[in-house]
Parts: C-alpha cells; sequence; structure tokens
C-alpha cells in the first residue's frame, strides 16, 4: 500500500475556471503487472477519503491487491486532493470553484495516463459519488474502461436527491458561525444539524424499525441519542465544513449527460456507456432508488441491473456500513467483471 500527490498545475474546470496548483491525492494496492493491464480503479465517495475504501480491498475478495492494481483517487474537495480547507483558500474558503464529476474523471484520467502510463482500466468500480463517475467514465472514455460496477449511484442526481442535498446545505450554512464560509471555528451547531439529518436518510426505515442502529459496526448503543453521537463524531471531525459544502455542491451537479460530447442528451451518454456494467442500487436507498437504475441500464447497451435486497438502504452499498452478506453480494458481481 503507497500513497502520493500528483500535481495536475493549473487544472482547467468545466466550468472555464481554473484550479489554481491542484493535486490529485492517490492510494495503490498491489503492483501493476509487466503489461499494465490488471489495473482497478475505486476513487472517494461523498465525505470519504482513501483509507476508507480499505474495508473493500482484502486476499481472496475481488479486489485482490495479489492479483490487481488497485489505485484509490481521492476527490476533489474531501481534504486529501485540492480542498477548499487546504491553505491557498484560507482567505477566502467560500470562492472554492464548482467541481463537475467529469472534473474528477479528468484530473484521475491524467493521473492514470501521466502518472503510470496505463492504456486501459480493467474495471472501474464506485460507491454513491464515485458510482455516479463511474457512469462519467464509461461514456467519456469507452474505449478506456473494460468494465464498470456503479454501486447505490446514478448518472444523474434526481430532483429529490437534490433536494436531500439542498436541505442539508441550509442546515449547515444557517449556523451564524459559518459566516458565508469564512469561519473562525467550526459551526459545530450547523454540522450536528447537517449529520443528524444525513443519518435519516443514510439507512432505510427498515434497518431503523429492525433497531439496526443500535448495533451498527458491532456496537451497543443505548438508544437513537447515543447513536447520533458516535455517527456524528464519524462523520464531520474529519471532514471541514466547507469541504462538505464542495463535495455536496458536486453531487448535485452530477448528470452525465452534461458534456460538450452529448450536449445534453441523456440517451446518447449512456449509450455510449458500451463496456460491460453490472449496475447494483440498494432496493432500500433513498438517494439512488432502483428505479432511476433501471432507465439508464435500459439504455446501456451492455450492462445487467443487480439490486442488493438489503435493509441497510444506501449503506448495503458503502464499505464497512453494511454486513457481510451485502459486501458478499456485490464481491460476486466484481468477480464476474473481472473474469471477462
Amino acid at each position: 500500500m503507497k500513497s502520493g500527490t500528483f500535481k495536475l498545475g493549473d487544472f482547467i474546470l468545466q466550468s472555464g475556471e481554473i484550479l489554481r496548483d491542484a493535486v490529485l491525492s492517490y492510494e495503490t494496492h498491489g503492483s501493476l503487472d509487466e503489461t499494465k493491464s490488471n489495473v482497478i480503479v475505486y476513487p472517494t465517495w461523498y465525505s470519504g477519503n482513501h483509507e476508507d475504501v480499505r474495508q473493500a480491498i482484502g486476499s481472496g475478495r475481488a479486489l485482490d491487491p495479489e492479483k490487481y492494481f488497485i489505485i484509490v483517487p481521492d476527490m476533489f474537495g474531501n481534504g486529501f486532493s485540492t480542498s477548499p480547507s487546504h491553505q491557498e483558500y484560507a482567505n477566502n474558503q467560500s470562492q472554492f470553484p464548482a467541481i463537475t464529476p467529469y472534473d474528477n474523471v479528468e484530473a484521475q484520467h491524467r493521473l492514470l495516463t501521466e502518472h503510470f502510463s496505463i492504456t486501459k482500466i480493467k474495471l472501474f468500480v464506485g460507491f454513491s459519488m464515485s458510482a455516479q463517475q463511474a457512469f462519467h467514465w464509461g461514456a467519456l472514455y469507452p474505449e478506456y474502461v473494460s468494465a464498470i460496477a456503479p454501486i447505490c449511484g446514478s448518472s444523474v442526481t434526481s430532483t429529490h436527491n437534490w433536494l436531500f442535498l439542498e436541505s442539508l446545505k441550509k442546515a449547515l450554512t444557517t449556523d451564524p458561525l459559518f459566516n458565508e464560509g469564512n469561519y473562525e471555528t467550526a459551526p459545530e451547531t450547523g454540522l450536528r444539524a447537517f449529520s443528524t439529518i444525513y443519518a435519516g436518510w443514510a439507512f432505510s426505515k427498515e434497518f431503523y424499525r429492525e433497531r439496526l442502529h443500535l448495533s451498527w459496526l458491532g456496537e451497543n448503543f443505548k438508544d437513537t441519542a447515543e447513536f447520533l453521537d458516535a455517527w456524528h463524531s464519524l462523520f464531520t471531525p474529519k471532514n471541514d465544513a466547507n469541504n462538505l459544502l464542495a463535495m455536496l455542491d458536486t453531487w448535485q451537479r452530477a448528470d452525465v449527460s452534461k458534456h460538450s460530447k452529448f450536449e445534453g442528451n441523456l440517451t446518447k451518454a449512456l449509450s455510449s456507456i458500451t463496456c460491460p456494467a453490472i449496475v447494483m442500487p440498494g432496493r432500500t436507498d433513498m438517494y439512488f432508488p432502483p428505479e432511476d437504475n433501471a432507465f439508464e441500464v435500459s439504455k446501456m447497451p451492455n450492462a445487467e441491473l443487480r439490486v442488493i435486497e438489503s435493509v441497510y438502504g444506501h449503506g448495503a452499498g458503502g464499505p464497512g456500513f453494511s454486513n457481510d452478506e451485502d459486501d458478499a453480494f456485490i464481491d460476486q458481481a466484481l468477480f464476474e467483471l473481472l473474469r471477462q
């Protein structure tokens, strides 16, 4: 396991703005083979970083570092790759430019081609926001990606999903300490409201009805309030408020058709994803319901919809968020894609 940063220089974004002295942080597992044909890419998700992805990687699993070279790029805004919390934005963090999933894809493409000299990806795996990137990768670089596995994510952020994200934004930014993004101390009240709303959506109503939250991650919480305290302590201390908002904005902007190659035509964008794909929504996911993925798969020429029958909601697809059964279901699909 190795970590590094790739210097992108002044990186031109989809918006035309420039991300000054941009860097892409990453971690790798395993080794490149002689033909550089054993590459798997698994970027980070909302609020996550490369350390979190480690829970999906292991000997004997689909993402086996003894067989594959697994690259985990950090998303812009997550505190590792260029983010509002970095020194260059210290005097005006609210001026961090808008980042799209395609911006992350382009940065990752440069990392792969310029730094590692890789000409083909064997598999692109993504959960949540990195599942969105999987669709964008497959559409923009169909000859470069051998297969994709979007897990609990969609090619377009739906209106319902966008509104949820907007509620998170309002909860955080209405804290007086937030001060339009130029806070001197963390806006703790806003962050607490943010994480509370997030907890209600990250898992399903069935998950809470069955009181699984009280034993989540092997813990023994005495009540929901104690669970929320633990959730908050896991979610927000590693995430600066402006970083959370920057990634949230990227999530809201996700739309695979919004590229000059597709000119807003969603069917054209989805039909360009010609590589094999297994799209895995969670049955009870409130962010990315299976119905949205069913439409996408119907427009993709070589895709299969495979629903995770889980009560863990969005968490069903997240490494370390669910249970062994959900992890095994996902691994089985990845094994199949890797055998092609």
